[in-house]
């Protein structure tokens, strides 16, 4: 048998590094493109140019990259050098940090005019990983503070692309040609997808989060789901290895793919479960489950037992007298009589039942006697409210309708609008937040909104919020 062939290091590399006006390259623009090609290890070649985006650059991104709107005024718009930078990039590997992100953003702006671009893409904070994977941090900032890098121009294009030349070389130096080939190589390995899918799918895919959805022959959503790594995940459901039969009859099936990408992973879970409701996937298995939803609600003063009834008829204020969301009365009845024989209490009482008598559980001394005067019904409602305690619903936190920003790390934000426990969209410019505000109806208590805000406002000590009321105008 042949020995398998060895591989080579790319001759041809162009580092590149782009700014731009915030971190989705679906809506945002470039404003500035750095390049530096290397060529049989020499670089041969630096250039740069500002770019007029043909749209306010926002405050922060400003401050972050000392780009000013006045900077880019007279700058040629993309279209205008479009033809300069396909010269500059082709026959060559796309060098970049975090790579997809400057890649999507070119081909954003080639596909704007109608032109496709595609390379090689080589990932300086993936390779950085598998070279050192005992260090914990990959960020540019980490790099050049690890390898003894400087920059004289750091959050420029043309600086950070030198800064990522200079890591190159470092890594030429410090590693075996072979070892580090091989890393390069399995980093440029070519995505394998099904052939009834489009070959360049794996290149426009980003890497941030979002939601996406396969589509079947006839235009029929097959399935919705959501991701922090919207590229990786979308390509492992056709991974070769793949050994689910669902996941391989859903893989076969797929035509088309698309996405929406989000701020973060608060806005892929809303519009996930948002998009789910509406679309009822076939192969989303909440899709066959029933829509309603239970809760427990107690009496006033926990004398009069509790009520098992639909989610959707209690008042959004007496949510605080509710505990737990069942898929079923049954789960919720079930729910109530396995918590009273844990601790000990009355299901005569909790269920509110009249007539004289023991409840069965008395009879046997599993209960403390709270339906025959044995025990007090105000100290059994209080082992009550402890026993259901960590059940309790919880009221919502804000006057009303809110708008929640939530931000990209690479300086963008969506703007999620939420009445009490209800997603009613998101929003990602001024018109779009005024058209939700006029036109977004009050909306019904959501259970998967409730979970998906509660875990979300646990984990946040500081939420950017504001009211959405209407102001109350004085007489």
């Amino acid at each position: 048998m042949a020995a398998a062939e060895a591989s080579v290091l790319p001759q041809e590399l162009v580092f590149v590094d782009l700014e731009t006006t915030g971190g989705n390259a679906a809506h945002d623009r470039v404003t500035e493109v750095g390049i530096v090609r290397v060529s049989n290890g020499e670089t041969v070649e630096e250039w740069s140019s500002l770019v007029n985006p043909g749209c306010a650059i926002p405050d922060p991104i400003q401050a972050f990259t000392g780009i000013s709107n006045a900077m880019v005024a007279d700058a040629p718009a993309f279209r205008e050098i479009a033809d300069t930078v396909f010269d500059k990039l082709q026959g060559a590997v796309f060098v970049a940090h975090n790579a997809r992100f400057d890649y999507a953003f070119l081909r954003s702006e080639f596909r704007r005019l109608n032109r496709r671009f595609t390379a090689g893409v080589l990932c300086t904070v993936k390779l950085s990983r598998r070279l050192f994977p005992e260090q914990i941090r990959h960020g540019l900032d980490a790099v050049m503070e690890r390898h003894q890098l400087t920059c004289t121009a750091r959050h420029r294009a043309l600086g950070d692309a030198r800064v990522l030349r200079d890591f190159w070389f470092k890594l030429r130096g410090g590693f075996e040609e072979r070892v580090l080939a091989d890393t390069v190589d399995a980093l440029l390995s070519t995505v394998r997808l099904p052939p009834h899918l489009p070959p360049d799918l794996a290149d426009d895919l980003p890497e941030g989060p979002g939601v996406y959805r396969f589509y079947g022959e006839d235009g029929a959503v097959l399935y919705i789901g959501r991701s922090a790594a919207l590229r990786m995940r979308v390509l492992a459901h056709f991974a070769a290895q793949r050994t689910d039969s669902r996941q391989q009859s859903l893989s076969r099936a797929v035509r088309r793919v698309d996405w929406i990408e989000t701020a973060g992973e608060l806005g892929a879970l809303l519009r996930e479960a948002a998009l789910i409701k509406a679309l009822r996937p076939l192969h989303n298995r909440l899709q066959n489950k029933s829509s309603a939803t239970f809760t427990m609600r107690a009496s006033p003063g926990w004398s009069g037992g509790f009520e098992l009834l639909p989610i959707d008829q209690v008042d959004c204020g007496a949510l605080v007298q509710c505990f737990g969301l069942f898929r079923s009365h049954k789960d919720a009845r079930k729910a109530l009589e396995d918590i009273a024989r844990a601790h000990r209490l009355c299901l005569k009482v909790l269920r509110g039942e009249a007539g004289p008598g023991s409840c069965l559980a008395h009879q046997v001394g599993r209960c403390r006697g709270a339906c025959v005067g044995k025990e007090p019904l105000a100290v059994h409602g209080i082992r009550s409210q402890l026993a259901l305690s960590s059940l309790k619903l919880k009221s919502w936190p804000f006057p009303g309708r809110i708008a929640l920003r939530e931000r990209d790390p690479r300086g963008g934000a969506d703007v999620h609008v939420l009445d009490p426990w209800a997603y009613l969209g998101t929003a990602r410019s001024d018109a779009d937040l005024a058209q939700l505000q006029t036109d977004a109806p009050c909306a019904p208590f959501d259970p998967d909104v409730y979970k998906i805000l509660v875990r979300y406002f646990a984990g946040k000590h500081q939420l950017d919020w504001h009211d959405l009321r209407p102001a109350i105008l004085s007489s």
